[in-house]
Order: C-alpha cells, then sequence, then structure tokens
C-alpha cells in the first residue's frame, strides 16, 4: 500500500463486535491500544495496563479480522528488559492472536526492537507523544517542534528501522516533522496528529465516534474528527473515516500541528 501510494486507514479496536464492524468497513490495521486503559477501564492514564489485559481484549478482536492487520501494544515496562519483552510479544501473539506489537521508546529502544525482530516478532515502534510516560513528560502535548528535538526523532526513527522495526507510527508531531520522518523511512509510517503526508492515519476508535471520556469531558485532541455526525450508524461512521483517509480529507489542516 505504501508503495501503491494508498493511504493506510488504522483504528483502535477492543471487542468482537467492533472488530467485525471494522473489517467489513474496510479498515486495513487494527491497534488494540494500552488506550483501553482510559477509554474501557475509564482510567486517566495508559500505565495501569497490563498484557493480559492486552492478550484479553486481542483475543477478542482477532477470530472476527478476515482482512484486517492485527497489532498489540505492549504495555508500561512490559519491555524494560530484552526477556520481558519477548515473554510479553509471545502472550499477545499466542495468546491473543496478534501479527504484531507495539513498543514506545526512541533509540534507547533498538536493542529490544532487534532483539524481538531476529527472533520472528514483528515491531511497530512508536515516537513523538509516548502515553506511557505521561508521568515524566507532565503533560499530553506536541513533540518535536524545537529543530533540536525535530532532528532527534528523525535519528531515533532511522535507528528503529534499523534495528528491524517493520513500521514506525508518530503521533502528536508538526506536520513538517510526519513528512520529514515518512520521506526519510523504508516502511510505512502511520501517524495521530503527525499531519497528512504520513503513510496512514489511525484514531480511537471511540474518539471517532464521539464517545470517549476524553470527549465527553470536553478535551478532545486537536486532531479527533466527530466521524458520528451525520453517519446513519456506526458501521457508516467508520467506512466514511476510511474513505476520509483514503482520499486525503482526513486530516484536515484544523487537525495539525505546525
Amino acid at each position: 500500500m505504501r508503495a501503491a501510494g494508498e493511504k493506510i486507514a488504522c483504528l483502535t479496536c477492543y471487542d468482537a463486535s467492533f472488530a467485525l464492524i471494522e473489517d467489513r468497513a474496510g479498515v486495513d490495521l487494527v491497534l488494540v491500544g494500552d488506550s483501553l486503559g482510559m477509554v474501557i477501564h475509564g482510567g486517566t492514564t495508559t500505565t495501569a495496563v497490563t498484557v493480559a489485559d492486552v492478550a484479553y481484549h486481542s483475543r477478542a478482536v482477532a477470530p472476527h479480522l478476515k482482512r484486517a492487520f492485527l497489532v498489540a501494544d505492549l504495555p508500561f515496562l512490559s519491555f524494560a528488559t530484552r526477556e520481558r519483552a519477548l515473554d510479553a510479544s509471545q502472550r499477545l501473539m499466542q495468546e491473543g492472536g496478534a501479527k504484531m506489537v507495539k513498543l514506545e521508546g526512541g533509540r534507547e529502544q533498538a536493542d529490544i526492537v532487534e532483539y524481538l525482530s531476529v527472533r520472528g516478532v514483528p515491531v511497530c515502534a512508536h515516537l513523538g507523544l509516548q502515553p506511557q510516560l505521561i508521568h515524566k513528560m507532565g503533560a499530553f502535548k506536541v513533540q518535536g517542534r524545537d529543530s533540536g528535538a525535530a532532528e532527534a526523532m528523525l535519528h531515533d526513527a532511522r535507528v528503529l528501522e534499523d534495528a528491524g522495526a517493520d513500521l514506525l507510527l508518530v503521533e502528536c508531531v508538526p506536520s513538517e516533522l510526519g513528512k520529514r520522518i515518512t520521506d526519510a523511512a523504508n516502511v510505512p509510517v502511520i501517524g495521530i496528529g503527525a499531519g497528512p503526508d504520513v503513510s496512514g492515519q489511525i484514531l480511537v476508535l471511540q474518539d471517532i465516534l464521539n464517545i470517549s471520556p476524553m470527549v465527553t469531558i470536553g478535551r478532545k485532541p486537536r486532531f479527533v474528527q466527530n466521524f458520528m455526525a451525520g453517519a446513519a450508524d456506526i458501521e457508516s461512521a467508520v467506512r466514511a473515516y476510511v474513505q476520509a483517509v483514503k482520499s486525503g480529507a482526513y486530516p484536515a489542516p484544523e487537525h495539525c500541528f505546525s
């Protein structure tokens, strides 16, 4: 799809009912994200989510995907060592049915990425805003705005790809940086709040349906669009999202950072 210039439409999913809808609606990649700690469990961060939680929700999703590619998050500190990362990945792939695992972090995770990759574990590396580091970062905010931080993130992307990452996910960065990372990469780059020039887009399912806790308390992230507005039903909203990603209508300028 990247080589053909077709945008990749991605969404989170946590249960069987929505897995069926997303697969029918043409979603290309489904992520069982640790965002479940906030949108499903009702927490204020993702750090309480465990490997068992992600494996449970992934196991509910996997059997109902006939075409979509399933990725599962490695939760907070589950990849703190190579051995823990391998054990957690084994659970998510064998018990949860995931085809790829996702981990947060920059060049400091290169050793973990390589260790997993050479053992047959496909890895998505997550750069930019990293929700698992919220207590360290202090707030959910745009990353890579100054030139030094931008260059560091570009370097991180190259290092992680060289280590074996098969996919990059970039969150909450200026559009120009999203484009630079995508242009420099040989693997697909999926964006969330990373501008229109990445290989594909991902959003939290509950956000596009306008039912997530962040939306309902009035803290909707800038990059979120309500696809339920004007939709006849949930599946129509998901189809509208997929079409908007494919056509380039989403993200619009108002969803992007400079």
